[in-house]
C-alpha cells in the first residue's frame, strides 16, 4: 500500500511520545513492504534534510517554533502546516491509499479530511489525547477554548479510522461523535518484553518528563520532604527541562531541600534509565497524560509508580493498585508522600509483583502488537473499499 503519514514533528529532530510513535509506524510500514511518505514541517538546517531508509520525508511548512512564550501551541504554525498538507494532498491526487494523520495539530486533520474525496484515499487518525471542555477552557480561556473544542469535535466527526491509546480517550471520541468504533492501541513499548529482574531499591524517588504545568514537577519537592518524616534517608532526582524548571529549583530552595532533591535538567537517556532502575518508585504528579510511557518504562525495570487520580490522566490505566504502584487521590504533599511510603514499604515483594505485571502484559504493551493492528486496519479498509 501507499501510505502518507502526516505530523508536523519528526523524531529525533523533535522528541516526544507521539514523535516516537509516528516514526516507529513509518519504519514498520517500510519493513512490511509498503511505500511511505512522511509530511512534516522543516526541523533541520538547510541542506541537511533527513535521509531515512525507505521513507520519503516532505516538508510542507517552514521551520518555526511550535510553542509561544506562554507555552501553548502557536495557531499560525498549525495553520501553515495544515495549508501545506492540503496543497500536497491536492497536488498528489490518487498517490496514496491511506493518509494517516496525527490529530495534533488539528489543521492537518482538517486538511486531509477536506481533500479526501479528491484524493481517493482512506483516512486514519492517531488520537493521543481528546481534551475535555474544562481543559480547553483552562488551556486557552473561555472563547478560544470553545472555538478549539468545536474544531476538535469537527475533526472527530470526519470519516476516519480512529486509533487511540487509552480507554478514556476512546470513550471521549464516542462522546464527541465519532462515527466508527475507535481502535485502542495499548502498546507503545519498543524495548525487551522479557520479565525484568528488578535491581535492589535505593531510597530514591525519580520524576522524568517535560516540565510543563500539567506535569506538576515542583510538587515532587514538598512530597519528598513530607515522606522523609517516615524515610529519613529519602532523596529525589527530577529529570527534564521546560518552562517549570526554574519553579522546581525555587521549590528546592524554599523547602530547604538542597542536597536532598536534585534537578539536573536535560541529561542523557542512559542517566535517566539508570536512576529509574535504582529508584524506590517513579513519582508522576501529572494531571494530564494521554498514555504515560514513563510508567511502562518503570514497570519494565520492576519499579512501581505513584500517580495522581485526575480526570485527564489516562496513565492511571496502567496501574493495578498495590501490584505495580499506587494512584493517590490528589497531588497534595501528604497524598503523594503516602504513595511514596507505600512503595518504600512494599519493598522487594512489590518490585517482584511489578515485574510479574509487566511480564503478564508485555505482549499487549508491545509496540509491535499495536503496529500489527494498525496494518490490519489498513487492510480491512482496503477490503471494504474493494481494493486489493
Amino acid at each position: 500500500m501507499r501510505i502518507c503519514l502526516v505530523y508536523d514533528c519528526l523524531f529525533p529532530w523533535t522528541v516526544g511520545g507521539a514523535e516516537r510513535w509516528t516514526r516507529n509506524v513509518a519504519e514498520a510500514l517500510v519493513a512490511g513492504g509498503h511505500e511511505v511518505t512522511y509530511l512534516t514541517r522543516t526541523q533541520w538546517e538547510p541542506g541537511d534534510a533527513p535521509h531515512l531508509p525507505g521513507i520519503r520525508v516532505v516538508a510542507v511548512s517552514p521551520a518555526e517554533d511550535l510553542y509561544g512564550p506562554d507555552g501553548n501551541r502557536t495557531i499560525g504554525q498549525a495553520l501553515r502546516f495544515g495549508r501545506g498538507v492540503a496543497r500536497h494532498l491536492a497536488s498528489h491526487r490518487g498517490a496514496y491509499d491511506v493518509v494517516h494523520v496525527s490529530a495534533s495539530p488539528y489543521f492537518g486533520v482538517l486538511a486531509a479530511g477536506l481533500v479526501r474525496r479528491l484524493g481517493g484515499y482512506r483516512m486514519a487518525v492517531d488520537w493521543h489525547e481528546v481534551w475535555s471542555d474544562s481543559y480547553w477552557r483552562e488551556y486557552l480561556g473561555g472563547l478560544k477554548g470553545r472555538v478549539a473544542q468545536a474544531i476538535q469535535r469537527l475533526c472527530v466527526r470526519l470519516p476516519q479510522q480512529a486509533f487511540c491509546f487509552s480507554a478514556m480517550h476512546a470513550q471521549r471520541l464516542r462522546e464527541e461523535g465519532l462515527k466508527s468504533e475507535p481502535i485502542v492501541l495499548r502498546g507503545e513499548w519498543a524495548g525487551p518484553t522479557d520479565r525484568p529482574d528488578p535491581r535492589p531499591a535505593e531510597p530514591l524517588v525519580v520524576f522524568a518528563g517535560r516540565m510543563i504545568g500539567e506535569k506538576h514537577a515542583p510538587d515532587v519537592v514538598p512530597a519528598v520532604m513530607a515522606a522523609r518524616e517516615r524515610i529519613p534517608q529519602l532523596r529525589a532526582t527530577i529529570f527534564g527541562d521546560g518552562p517549570q524548571l526554574d519553579d522546581v529549583r525555587a521549590a528546592i530552595a524554599a523547602c530547604g531541600a538542597g542536597g536532598i532533591v536534585d534537578a539536573p535538567g536535560f541529561v542523557d537517556e542512559d542517566v535517566v534509565q539508570d536512576a529509574l532502575a535504582r529508584a524506590t518508585c517513579l513519582l508522576m504528579p501529572s494531571t494530564r497524560e494521554g498514555y504515560g510511557m514513563i510508567v511502562i518504562e518503570a514497570a519494565a525495570k520492576g519499579v512501581p509508580s505513584v500517580l495522581v487520580a485526575a480526570v485527564d490522566n489516562a496513565s492511571t490505566e496502567h496501574i493495578a493498585e498495590g501490584v505495580n504502584g499506587f494512584v493517590v487521590a490528589d497531588g497534595s504533599p501528604a497524598a503523594l508522600a503516602r504513595g511514596i511510603v507505600a512503595a518504600y514499604e512494599g519493598g522487594a515483594p512489590l518490585r517482584e509483583a511489578t515485574a510479574d505485571w509487566f511480564a503478564a502484559h508485555a505482549h499487549e504493551l508491545s509496540i509491535a502488537t499495536s503496529l500489527e493492528r494498525v496494518v490490519a486496519a489498513y487492510a480491512d479498509g482496503a477490503r471494504v473499499a474493494g481494493r486489493p
